[in-house]
């Protein structure tokens, strides 16, 4: 059985490359377009699988479509276990992707996506309940994640909730998860009534907010702590987040420290900016112990 369990959003993204957005009613050509693999669950397994070949699984759904096809073939490729992820009379998750000025913009379209229900499990709880940790996002339904995570914390599965995109819905997360990874946006979204620093100190080790160029807050337990992001020679940043969680899933369940996981996300995000796709430029293991700011004191199998 897999040590991770990513459920979530399974996409293919279709990416434009332009020198200018355009405005409302107008048309400007654009510099390039490609299809590639995405989705912000699909992102986070692959982001595992590339750092710990066929120790994560994933559970969710494609259409019956050529994308959907070609999304499982690329799942095979990257380490990630399939047999869990379903194809159903529907089309398979669209992610429009805007690059602009070293930046994106994002249209999702759910698709098969929004079919991922857990009335109808049987042996995915299987799967979740043999795994160390499961891995939510925000791109199946609200439902799904909520009877996920009560589950996990029902048979002691520790959960990894990213919030992204923002629904009114998150806090009901918040008492079920074990760490929760909003960016800023996100953030104040989740918890309104608190400034950044109060809702730090009130979930310690638990919530960590990422603030792209700026690195990454925390709260220890006794204070709060920054991770300072690194510089890098940006290409890309579309799945740097996700890349992120994946990395941090991964280190936290080899028995790093929340900061050491961060530390160790940090460099994983870091290199993944520098190339396209947003899967594309995701690490391997070997690729992050040779960067300058790995420790030699963390040990993985």
């Amino acid at each position: 059985m897999s040590k991770i369990v990513v459920v979530g959003s399974i996409a293919m993204d279709l990416v434009t490359i332009t020198e200018r957005v355009p405005e409302t009613g107008e048309t400007v050509f654009g510099e390039a377009f490609s299809m590639v693999p995405g989705g912000k669950g699909a992102n986070q397994a692959v982001a595992i699988g590339r750092l710990a070949p066929q120790q994560v699984s994933m559970i969710g759904a494609v259409g019956q479509d050529a994308f959907g096809k070609s999304i499982l073939d690329n799942f095979i490729a990257q380490g990630v276990l399939v047999d869990k992820v379903g194809t159903v009379p529907e089309t398979t998750g669209v992610a429009q992707i805007t690059l602009f000025e070293k930046d994106n913009r994002i249209i999702v379209i759910p698709g098969a996506n929004k079919t991922v229900l857990t009335d109808t499990w049987t042996s995915e709880w299987e799967t979740i309940k043999a795994s160390q940790l499961v891995v939510l996002q925000n791109e199946i339904p609200h439902e799904s994640n909520m009877e996920i995570a009560k589950y996990c914390q029902k048979n002691g599965i520790k959960v990894l909730y990213n919030p992204g995109p923002s629904r009114e819905t998150d806090f009901q997360m918040l008492p079920f998860v074990d760490f929760i990874t909003p960016n800023e946006h996100e953030s104040r979204m989740l918890l309104p009534s608190l400034s950044l620093e109060e809702a730090l100190a009130k979930y310690p080790n638990k919530l960590i907010v990422t603030l792209g160029a700026e690195g990454v807050l925390f709260h220890n337990g006794q204070n709060i702590e920054r991770v300072s992001a690194i510089k890098a020679e940006v290409v890309d940043t579309t799945g740097a987040g996700d890349t992120f969680n994946g990395a941090f899933g991964f280190a936290v369940t080899s028995g790093l420290s929340v900061k050491e996981a961060i530390q160790f996300a940090t460099i994983a995000s870091h290199l993944s900016v520098q190339k396209f796709g947003a899967q594309g430029g995701m690490p391997t293991l070997e690729a992050i112990k040779e960067h300058e700011r790995y420790e030699k004191t963390w040990h993985f199998e």
